[in-house]
C-alpha cells in the first residue's frame, strides 16, 4: 500500500511539473489586464493625475504620475509578451507598494472598500513573476532557446 501511494504521488507531480509554466502564463496576463486600465486612465487625464497626487502628499506629483503611468504602459506591453519580465516587475512593486500606502491602506484590507486587497495580490504574483521569470510559454524563452 505505501508503495503504490508514493508511486501515486510519483506520477501526480511528473503530471504537474507539465503545467508549471501555465500559471506564470496567467499571472503575466492577469497582471498586464490589470495595469492596462489604470494605466490607460492616467494617460487621458495626466491633468487630474497630477492633482491627485499632490492632494495626497505625492513628492514631485508630476514626474511621479508620468512615472507610474509609463511604468504601468510598458508593464502591459513586457508582461503580455513575457519579456524582461523581472526587470518590469521590479518597478511595478514599487507602484503597488506606493499604491497600498498612499492610497488602500487607510481603508482596510478588503477590495470592498477600496482596501489593499487587490494590490496585495499583484504585489504578490509580481514578486512570484520576479523570482520565477516568465516561464516557457513566452518570447523571451523562445528568443533565448533560438540563440543556445
Amino acid at each position: 500500500m505505501k508503495c503504490r501511494l508514493i508511486n501515486v504521488c510519483d506520477s501526480l507531480t511528473n503530471f504537474t511539473r507539465k503545467l508549471n509554466d501555465i500559471p506564470l502564463l496567467l499571472m503575466r496576463l492577469i497582471l498586464a489586464y490589470g495595469f492596462y486600465g489604470p494605466a490607460m486612465m492616467k494617460w487621458r487625464n495626466m491633468k487630474g493625475i497630477i492633482d491627485w497626487f499632490d492632494s495626497m502628499g505625492i513628492p514631485f506629483p508630476g514626474l511621479n504620475a508620468y512615472l507610474s503611468a509609463t511604468t504601468e504602459i510598458l508593464g502591459v506591453v513586457l508582461l503580455t509578451l513575457g519579456i524582461g519580465v523581472r526587470l518590469i516587475t521590479v518597478p511595478l512593486m514599487i507602484v503597488m507598494l506606493v499604491a497600498i500606502f498612499s492610497v488602500h491602506i487607510n481603508n482596510g484590507f478588503e477590495a470592498g472598500a477600496n482596501g489593499f486587497e487587490i494590490p496585495l495580490y499583484y504585489l504578490i504574483m509580481l514578486f512570484t513573476l520576479f523570482v520565477y521569470g516568465p516561464g516557457k510559454i513566452s518570447v523571451q524563452y523562445f528568443l533565448l532557446r533560438k540563440h543556445k
